[in-house]
Protein backbone atom coordinates (compact mmCIF):
# COMPACT_ATOMS: atom_id res chain seq x y z
CA UNK A 1 0.00 0.00 0.00
CA UNK A 2 1.59 3.88 -1.02
CA UNK A 3 1.50 5.84 1.68
CA UNK A 4 -1.90 8.81 1.92
CA UNK A 5 -1.42 12.25 1.01
CA UNK A 6 -4.90 13.12 2.53
CA UNK A 7 -5.97 11.99 6.26
CA UNK A 8 -7.93 8.48 6.38
CA UNK A 9 -11.79 8.28 6.66
CA UNK A 10 -13.52 5.93 8.83
CA UNK A 11 -16.01 3.91 6.81
CA UNK A 12 -19.65 4.22 7.70
CA UNK A 13 -21.04 0.65 9.46
CA UNK A 14 -24.75 0.10 8.99
CA UNK A 15 -26.86 -2.33 10.51
CA UNK A 16 -29.93 -1.57 8.64
CA UNK A 17 -31.34 -1.48 4.90
CA UNK A 18 -29.95 1.58 3.35
CA UNK A 19 -32.85 3.76 1.75
CA UNK A 20 -31.90 6.71 -0.40
CA UNK A 21 -32.61 8.63 -3.59
CA UNK A 22 -28.74 9.87 -4.44
CA UNK A 23 -27.89 12.07 -7.37
CA UNK A 24 -24.80 11.70 -8.74
CA UNK A 25 -22.95 14.53 -10.39
CA UNK A 26 -21.95 13.95 -14.73
CA UNK A 27 -20.02 11.31 -16.19
CA UNK A 28 -16.19 12.13 -16.38
CA UNK A 29 -15.92 10.17 -20.00
CA UNK A 30 -18.72 12.10 -21.58
CA UNK A 31 -17.66 15.49 -20.12
CA UNK A 32 -14.11 15.14 -21.19
CA UNK A 33 -15.10 13.93 -24.67
CA UNK A 34 -16.99 16.80 -25.16
CA UNK A 35 -14.88 19.27 -23.95
CA UNK A 36 -12.61 18.03 -26.69
CA UNK A 37 -14.80 18.41 -29.65
CA UNK A 38 -15.69 21.55 -28.37
CA UNK A 39 -12.17 22.78 -28.05
CA UNK A 40 -11.53 22.14 -31.95
CA UNK A 41 -15.36 23.10 -33.48
CA UNK A 42 -15.84 25.51 -35.75
CA UNK A 43 -17.54 27.88 -33.01
CA UNK A 44 -18.73 27.73 -29.85
CA UNK A 45 -19.99 25.09 -27.58
CA UNK A 46 -22.15 24.88 -24.20
CA UNK A 47 -21.41 21.86 -22.19
CA UNK A 48 -24.59 21.65 -18.93
CA UNK A 49 -24.23 19.25 -16.27
CA UNK A 50 -20.20 18.74 -16.49
CA UNK A 51 -18.37 17.32 -13.94
CA UNK A 52 -15.95 18.61 -12.03
CA UNK A 53 -13.25 17.17 -10.69
CA UNK A 54 -9.27 16.30 -10.96
CA UNK A 55 -9.59 14.81 -14.30
CA UNK A 56 -12.10 17.10 -15.75
CA UNK A 57 -10.39 20.00 -14.46
CA UNK A 58 -6.96 18.77 -15.68
CA UNK A 59 -8.57 18.36 -19.25
CA UNK A 60 -10.02 22.13 -19.09
CA UNK A 61 -6.37 23.44 -18.07
CA UNK A 62 -4.93 21.37 -20.95
CA UNK A 63 -7.56 22.86 -23.79
CA UNK A 64 -7.09 26.24 -22.30
CA UNK A 65 -3.35 25.73 -22.61
CA UNK A 66 -3.99 25.00 -25.98
CA UNK A 67 -5.71 28.46 -27.07
CA UNK A 68 -9.73 27.21 -26.02
CA UNK A 69 -11.66 29.61 -24.09
CA UNK A 70 -13.53 27.61 -21.05
CA UNK A 71 -15.26 29.58 -18.83
CA UNK A 72 -18.10 28.50 -16.33
CA UNK A 73 -21.67 30.02 -16.12
CA UNK A 74 -23.65 31.10 -12.70
CA UNK A 75 -25.69 27.52 -13.91
CA UNK A 76 -22.67 25.53 -13.43
CA UNK A 77 -22.58 24.55 -17.26
CA UNK A 78 -18.88 25.38 -19.24
CA UNK A 79 -19.24 27.79 -22.18
CA UNK A 80 -16.24 27.05 -24.34
CA UNK A 81 -14.72 28.58 -27.32
CA UNK A 82 -12.86 26.27 -29.61
CA UNK A 83 -8.84 26.58 -30.60
CA UNK A 84 -7.52 28.72 -33.13
CA UNK A 85 -7.31 25.86 -36.27
CA UNK A 86 -3.43 25.97 -36.45
CA UNK A 87 -0.94 27.24 -34.06
CA UNK A 88 1.35 30.08 -35.07
CA UNK A 89 4.71 29.10 -36.35
CA UNK A 90 6.17 31.30 -33.76
CA UNK A 91 3.94 30.20 -30.76
CA UNK A 92 5.69 28.66 -27.59
CA UNK A 93 5.76 25.34 -26.44
CA UNK A 94 3.54 24.82 -23.28
CA UNK A 95 3.29 22.05 -20.87
CA UNK A 96 0.18 19.84 -19.70
CA UNK A 97 -0.50 18.54 -16.44
CA UNK A 98 -1.83 15.26 -16.84
CA UNK A 99 -2.30 14.02 -13.43
CA UNK A 100 -3.12 10.22 -13.29
CA UNK A 101 -6.11 10.65 -16.03
CA UNK A 102 -5.87 9.08 -19.33
CA UNK A 103 -8.23 10.70 -20.86
CA UNK A 104 -6.06 13.92 -20.95
CA UNK A 105 -2.58 11.97 -21.79
CA UNK A 106 -4.06 9.73 -24.42
CA UNK A 107 -6.94 12.28 -25.54
CA UNK A 108 -5.19 15.48 -25.49
CA UNK A 109 -1.53 14.50 -27.44
CA UNK A 110 -3.14 14.45 -30.87
CA UNK A 111 -5.17 17.35 -30.42
CA UNK A 112 -2.19 19.25 -29.95
CA UNK A 113 -0.31 17.66 -32.89
CA UNK A 114 -3.38 18.34 -34.88
CA UNK A 115 -3.26 22.34 -34.37
CA UNK A 116 0.67 22.13 -34.81
CA UNK A 117 1.44 23.32 -31.01
CA UNK A 118 4.72 21.63 -29.68
CA UNK A 119 3.16 20.71 -26.08
CA UNK A 120 4.86 19.21 -23.49
CA UNK A 121 2.96 16.51 -21.22
CA UNK A 122 3.78 15.84 -17.38
CA UNK A 123 2.07 14.07 -14.52
CA UNK A 124 1.70 12.43 -11.16
CA UNK A 125 4.78 10.19 -10.87
CA UNK A 126 2.62 7.10 -10.54
CA UNK A 127 1.23 7.81 -14.48
CA UNK A 128 4.66 7.33 -15.53
CA UNK A 129 3.85 3.59 -15.17
CA UNK A 130 0.54 3.62 -17.24
CA UNK A 131 0.92 2.13 -20.80
CA UNK A 132 1.87 5.26 -23.40
CA UNK A 133 3.89 3.13 -26.05
CA UNK A 134 0.79 2.88 -28.64
CA UNK A 135 -0.27 6.30 -28.93
CA UNK A 136 2.81 7.48 -29.27
CA UNK A 137 3.92 5.35 -31.51
CA UNK A 138 0.40 6.06 -33.97
CA UNK A 139 1.53 9.74 -33.24
CA UNK A 140 4.96 8.81 -35.16
CA UNK A 141 3.48 7.00 -38.11
CA UNK A 142 1.12 10.25 -38.51
CA UNK A 143 4.54 12.62 -38.90
CA UNK A 144 4.49 13.53 -35.51
CA UNK A 145 7.90 14.48 -33.96
CA UNK A 146 7.35 12.90 -30.15
CA UNK A 147 10.88 12.57 -27.70
CA UNK A 148 10.72 11.25 -24.06
CA UNK A 149 12.37 12.54 -20.70
CA UNK A 150 13.26 8.62 -20.43
CA UNK A 151 13.83 6.92 -23.77
CA UNK A 152 10.46 4.81 -23.07
CA UNK A 153 7.39 5.29 -24.21
CA UNK A 154 5.92 6.76 -21.06
CA UNK A 155 5.38 10.11 -19.51
CA UNK A 156 6.84 12.74 -19.60
CA UNK A 157 7.20 13.24 -23.22
CA UNK A 158 6.99 15.84 -26.04
CA UNK A 159 4.84 16.31 -28.96
CA UNK A 160 6.14 18.58 -32.10
CA UNK A 161 4.00 19.02 -35.65
CA UNK A 162 4.34 22.57 -36.53
CA UNK A 163 2.38 21.31 -40.06
CA UNK A 164 -0.61 20.07 -38.45
CA UNK A 165 -1.45 15.83 -39.37
CA UNK A 166 -1.88 14.99 -42.40
CA UNK A 167 -3.84 11.72 -41.22
CA UNK A 168 -4.80 8.41 -43.57
CA UNK A 169 -4.99 5.03 -42.69
CA UNK A 170 -3.35 3.66 -39.61
CA UNK A 171 -3.63 0.19 -37.63
CA UNK A 172 -2.96 -0.05 -34.04
CA UNK A 173 -3.22 -2.30 -31.41
CA UNK A 174 -5.32 -0.90 -28.52
CA UNK A 175 -5.10 -4.10 -26.52
CA UNK A 176 -4.05 -2.36 -23.55
CA UNK A 177 -6.68 0.58 -23.64
CA UNK A 178 -9.78 1.90 -25.53
CA UNK A 179 -8.63 5.24 -24.36
CA UNK A 180 -6.22 4.66 -27.25
CA UNK A 181 -8.54 4.54 -30.06
CA UNK A 182 -11.14 6.99 -28.94
CA UNK A 183 -8.21 9.79 -28.22
CA UNK A 184 -7.16 9.59 -32.16
CA UNK A 185 -10.95 8.95 -33.00
CA UNK A 186 -12.00 12.45 -31.56
CA UNK A 187 -8.87 14.39 -32.81
CA UNK A 188 -9.13 12.69 -36.55
CA UNK A 189 -11.48 15.35 -38.03
CA UNK A 190 -8.83 18.05 -37.38
CA UNK A 191 -6.42 15.73 -39.23
CA UNK A 192 -6.03 16.79 -42.98
CA UNK A 193 -7.20 13.34 -44.40
CA UNK A 194 -9.61 12.61 -41.44
CA UNK A 195 -8.44 9.21 -40.29
CA UNK A 196 -8.80 5.47 -41.20
CA UNK A 197 -7.86 3.16 -38.00
CA UNK A 198 -8.11 -0.45 -37.29
CA UNK A 199 -7.32 -2.28 -34.52
CA UNK A 200 -5.16 -5.11 -35.11
CA UNK A 201 -4.76 -6.81 -31.58
CA UNK A 202 -6.41 -10.15 -29.96
CA UNK A 203 -8.84 -7.98 -27.55
CA UNK A 204 -10.54 -4.84 -27.40
CA UNK A 205 -11.47 -3.71 -23.93
CA UNK A 206 -13.60 -1.12 -22.77
CA UNK A 207 -15.80 -1.28 -25.99
CA UNK A 208 -18.74 0.65 -24.61
CA UNK A 209 -16.11 3.60 -24.22
CA UNK A 210 -15.47 3.15 -27.73
CA UNK A 211 -19.23 3.44 -28.72
CA UNK A 212 -19.50 6.33 -26.09
CA UNK A 213 -16.87 8.03 -28.55
CA UNK A 214 -18.81 7.46 -31.81
CA UNK A 215 -21.62 8.83 -30.13
CA UNK A 216 -20.09 12.14 -29.11
CA UNK A 217 -18.21 12.41 -32.40
CA UNK A 218 -21.81 11.68 -34.54
CA UNK A 219 -23.28 14.21 -31.78
CA UNK A 220 -21.06 16.88 -33.12
CA UNK A 221 -21.78 16.41 -36.33
CA UNK A 222 -18.60 14.47 -37.53
CA UNK A 223 -19.35 11.99 -40.43
CA UNK A 224 -17.42 8.46 -38.78
CA UNK A 225 -18.22 5.31 -39.61
CA UNK A 226 -17.49 1.76 -38.44
CA UNK A 227 -17.86 -0.13 -42.02
CA UNK A 228 -16.44 -3.65 -40.11
CA UNK A 229 -15.70 -4.26 -37.00
CA UNK A 230 -12.78 -2.77 -35.48
CA UNK A 231 -12.25 -0.30 -38.64
CA UNK A 232 -13.29 3.22 -37.90
CA UNK A 233 -13.47 5.74 -40.68
CA UNK A 234 -13.55 9.56 -39.66
CA UNK A 235 -13.88 12.07 -42.04
CA UNK A 236 -11.86 15.18 -42.22
CA UNK A 237 -13.84 18.11 -41.17
CA UNK A 238 -14.40 19.92 -37.56
CA UNK A 239 -16.51 19.37 -35.25
CA UNK A 240 -19.98 22.33 -35.45
CA UNK A 241 -20.40 23.74 -31.59
CA UNK A 242 -22.45 21.53 -29.45
CA UNK A 243 -25.60 22.33 -26.92
CA UNK A 244 -25.29 19.08 -24.28
CA UNK A 245 -26.78 17.65 -21.20
CA UNK A 246 -24.14 15.36 -19.56
CA UNK A 247 -25.84 12.15 -18.04
CA UNK A 248 -24.86 11.17 -14.32
CA UNK A 249 -21.73 9.09 -14.06
CA UNK A 250 -23.12 5.52 -14.20
CA UNK A 251 -19.95 3.97 -12.75
CA UNK A 252 -19.98 6.04 -9.91
CA UNK A 253 -23.66 5.87 -9.33
CA UNK A 254 -22.89 2.06 -9.05
CA UNK A 255 -21.03 2.50 -6.15
CA UNK A 256 -24.47 3.75 -4.37
CA UNK A 257 -26.59 0.98 -5.77
CA UNK A 258 -23.74 -1.50 -4.07
CA UNK A 259 -24.88 0.08 -0.94
CA UNK A 260 -28.47 -1.16 -1.67
CA UNK A 261 -27.17 -4.32 -2.56
CA UNK A 262 -25.32 -5.27 0.39
CA UNK A 263 -27.71 -3.60 2.89
CA UNK A 264 -30.63 -5.34 0.85
CA UNK A 265 -32.06 -2.05 0.74
CA UNK A 266 -33.22 0.15 -1.95
CA UNK A 267 -31.57 3.19 -3.86
CA UNK A 268 -32.53 5.45 -6.79
CA UNK A 269 -30.81 6.74 -9.01
CA UNK A 270 -32.49 10.14 -10.42
CA UNK A 271 -32.22 10.92 -14.70
CA UNK A 272 -30.49 7.39 -15.28
CA UNK A 273 -30.98 7.20 -19.35
CA UNK A 274 -33.23 4.52 -20.87
CA UNK A 275 -30.10 4.71 -23.87
CA UNK A 276 -26.54 5.02 -22.93
CA UNK A 277 -23.56 4.37 -23.92
CA UNK A 278 -21.64 4.29 -20.66
CA UNK A 279 -20.35 0.84 -19.20
CA UNK A 280 -22.12 1.43 -15.92
CA UNK A 281 -25.25 1.26 -17.41
CA UNK A 282 -24.51 -3.19 -16.90
CA UNK A 283 -24.82 -3.01 -13.21
CA UNK A 284 -28.63 -3.43 -14.14
CA UNK A 285 -27.63 -6.81 -15.06
CA UNK A 286 -25.28 -7.01 -12.28
CA UNK A 287 -27.40 -6.69 -9.63
CA UNK A 288 -29.83 -9.15 -11.17
CA UNK A 289 -26.93 -11.51 -11.14
CA UNK A 290 -26.45 -10.83 -7.20
CA UNK A 291 -29.95 -11.37 -6.94
CA UNK A 292 -31.34 -7.84 -6.51
CA UNK A 293 -33.54 -6.01 -8.75
CA UNK A 294 -33.46 -3.10 -10.67
CA UNK A 295 -36.13 -0.90 -12.49
CA UNK A 296 -36.08 2.02 -14.58
CA UNK A 297 -38.71 4.50 -14.82
CA UNK A 298 -39.32 8.13 -15.10
CA UNK A 299 -37.87 8.95 -11.43
CA UNK A 300 -34.81 6.88 -12.22
CA UNK A 301 -32.88 3.68 -11.94
CA UNK A 302 -34.59 2.17 -8.39
CA UNK A 303 -32.38 -1.23 -6.84
CA UNK A 304 -33.41 -3.39 -4.41
CA UNK A 305 -30.86 -5.67 -2.60
CA UNK A 306 -32.21 -9.24 -1.77
CA UNK A 307 -32.22 -11.10 1.54
CA UNK A 308 -29.14 -12.76 0.69
CA UNK A 309 -26.77 -11.95 -1.95
CA UNK A 310 -25.68 -14.96 -4.70
CA UNK A 311 -22.28 -15.67 -5.94
CA UNK A 312 -21.50 -14.49 -9.34
CA UNK A 313 -19.20 -15.55 -12.62
CA UNK A 314 -19.17 -12.40 -14.35
CA UNK A 315 -17.28 -11.09 -17.81
CA UNK A 316 -16.38 -7.41 -17.02
CA UNK A 317 -13.77 -6.78 -20.01
CA UNK A 318 -16.14 -4.47 -21.81
CA UNK A 319 -17.23 -3.09 -18.46
CA UNK A 320 -13.92 -3.35 -16.20
CA UNK A 321 -14.37 0.18 -14.35
CA UNK A 322 -16.97 -1.36 -12.60
CA UNK A 323 -14.80 -4.47 -11.29
CA UNK A 324 -13.67 -2.65 -7.74
CA UNK A 325 -17.54 -1.77 -7.19
CA UNK A 326 -18.40 -5.20 -7.99
CA UNK A 327 -15.43 -6.69 -6.10
CA UNK A 328 -16.42 -5.13 -2.78
CA UNK A 329 -19.90 -6.46 -3.29
CA UNK A 330 -18.64 -10.41 -3.84
CA UNK A 331 -16.82 -9.83 -1.08
CA UNK A 332 -20.22 -9.27 1.08
CA UNK A 333 -21.62 -12.83 -0.43
CA UNK A 334 -21.15 -15.86 0.51
CA UNK A 335 -20.06 -18.56 -1.82
CA UNK A 336 -17.48 -18.20 -4.70
CA UNK A 337 -17.72 -15.58 -7.08
CA UNK A 338 -14.98 -15.08 -10.17
CA UNK A 339 -14.72 -11.82 -12.39
CA UNK A 340 -13.05 -12.69 -15.46
CA UNK A 341 -11.28 -10.87 -18.72
CA UNK A 342 -10.06 -7.82 -16.75
CA UNK A 343 -5.81 -8.14 -17.05
CA UNK A 344 -6.42 -4.50 -18.68
CA UNK A 345 -6.68 -3.33 -15.35
CA UNK A 346 -3.27 -3.34 -14.09
CA UNK A 347 -2.80 -0.58 -15.93
CA UNK A 348 -4.78 2.24 -14.59
CA UNK A 349 -4.07 4.19 -11.72
CA UNK A 350 -2.65 1.47 -10.13
CA UNK A 351 -2.67 -2.58 -10.99
CA UNK A 352 -5.96 -3.12 -9.71
CA UNK A 353 -6.43 -6.81 -9.45
CA UNK A 354 -3.28 -6.85 -6.89
CA UNK A 355 -4.62 -3.50 -5.15
CA UNK A 356 -8.23 -5.53 -4.78
CA UNK A 357 -6.83 -8.45 -4.10
CA UNK A 358 -4.11 -7.68 -1.28
CA UNK A 359 -7.13 -5.49 0.78
CA UNK A 360 -9.71 -7.47 0.91
CA UNK A 361 -7.11 -10.37 1.82
CA UNK A 362 -6.27 -7.83 4.42
CA UNK A 363 -10.25 -7.79 5.66
CA UNK A 364 -10.23 -11.55 6.12
CA UNK A 365 -11.47 -12.63 2.27
CA UNK A 366 -10.11 -14.97 0.31
CA UNK A 367 -8.80 -13.92 -2.95
CA UNK A 368 -6.85 -15.64 -6.07
CA UNK A 369 -5.36 -13.25 -8.71
CA UNK A 370 -4.87 -14.51 -11.87
CA UNK A 371 -3.23 -13.30 -14.85
CA UNK A 372 -6.63 -11.91 -15.85
CA UNK A 373 -9.22 -12.32 -12.96
CA UNK A 374 -10.33 -12.62 -9.48
CA UNK A 375 -11.86 -15.56 -7.74
CA UNK A 376 -13.47 -14.11 -4.38
CA UNK A 377 -14.43 -17.14 -2.10
CA UNK A 378 -15.26 -16.26 1.41
CA UNK A 379 -16.58 -13.18 3.05
CA UNK A 380 -14.98 -10.16 4.28
CA UNK A 381 -14.88 -10.57 8.19
CA UNK A 382 -13.00 -7.88 10.06
CA UNK A 383 -11.63 -3.91 9.76
CA UNK A 384 -8.52 -2.97 8.65
CA UNK A 385 -6.74 0.23 7.44
CA UNK A 386 -8.10 0.13 3.46
CA UNK A 387 -5.39 0.96 1.04
CA UNK A 388 -6.23 3.22 -2.18
CA UNK A 389 -3.07 3.25 -4.34
CA UNK A 390 -4.00 6.65 -5.62
CA UNK A 391 -7.25 5.06 -7.64
CA UNK A 392 -10.67 6.78 -6.99
CA UNK A 393 -12.27 3.19 -7.18
CA UNK A 394 -10.52 2.01 -4.52
CA UNK A 395 -11.94 4.63 -2.22
CA UNK A 396 -15.35 3.52 -3.62
CA UNK A 397 -15.00 -0.23 -2.91
CA UNK A 398 -13.67 0.18 0.25
CA UNK A 399 -16.50 2.47 1.35
CA UNK A 400 -18.61 -0.45 0.53
CA UNK A 401 -17.09 -2.85 2.58
CA UNK A 402 -17.32 -0.91 4.96
CA UNK A 403 -21.12 -0.89 5.05
CA UNK A 404 -20.97 -4.37 6.42
CA UNK A 405 -17.42 -4.97 8.10
CA UNK A 406 -17.07 -2.56 11.30
CA UNK A 407 -13.65 -1.01 11.93
CA UNK A 408 -12.99 -0.52 8.13
CA UNK A 409 -10.33 2.77 7.54
CA UNK A 410 -9.63 4.02 4.05
CA UNK A 411 -6.34 5.65 3.09
CA UNK A 412 -6.17 8.81 1.19
CA UNK A 413 -9.84 9.08 1.19
CA UNK A 414 -9.14 12.68 -0.92
CA UNK A 415 -8.06 10.76 -3.79
CA UNK A 416 -11.51 9.87 -4.86
CA UNK A 417 -11.79 13.65 -6.16
CA UNK A 418 -10.31 12.91 -9.54
CA UNK A 419 -14.17 11.69 -10.62
CA UNK A 420 -16.11 12.48 -7.48
CA UNK A 421 -15.10 15.42 -5.12
CA UNK A 422 -18.08 15.36 -3.24
CA UNK A 423 -18.11 11.40 -2.72
CA UNK A 424 -17.88 10.80 0.94
CA UNK A 425 -20.94 13.98 1.93
CA UNK A 426 -23.16 11.83 -0.58
CA UNK A 427 -22.19 8.62 0.92
CA UNK A 428 -22.70 9.85 4.47
CA UNK A 429 -26.08 11.42 3.47
CA UNK A 430 -27.26 8.24 1.63
CA UNK A 431 -26.98 7.11 4.70
CA UNK A 432 -29.05 9.23 6.85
Amino acid sequence: MTSGSSPSWPAPCVDASVRATVAVPGSKSLTNRFLVLAAIATEPSRVENPLLSRDTELMIDALRSLGARITAGDDGALQVVPIPERAPKAAAPVTIECGLAGTVMRFAPPVAAAIGRQVRFDGDPQAYARPMSTVLDALRRLGVEVSTDSGADALPFTVAAPDGVRGGHLDLDASASSQFISGLLLAASAFDLGLELTHVGERLPSRPHIDMTLETLADAGVVVSEPEPHRWVVEPGRPRGLRVAVEPDLSNAATFLGAALVTGGTVTIPRWPVHTTQAGDAMRGIVELFGGTADIGRHGLTVTGPEELRPVDLDLGDVGELTPVVAAIAACAPGTSTLRNIGHLRGHETDRLSALATELTAVGAEVDEGPDSLTIRSRAAHGSLWGTYHDHRMVMAGAIIGLRVPGIEIADVATVGKTMPEFTALWTAMLG
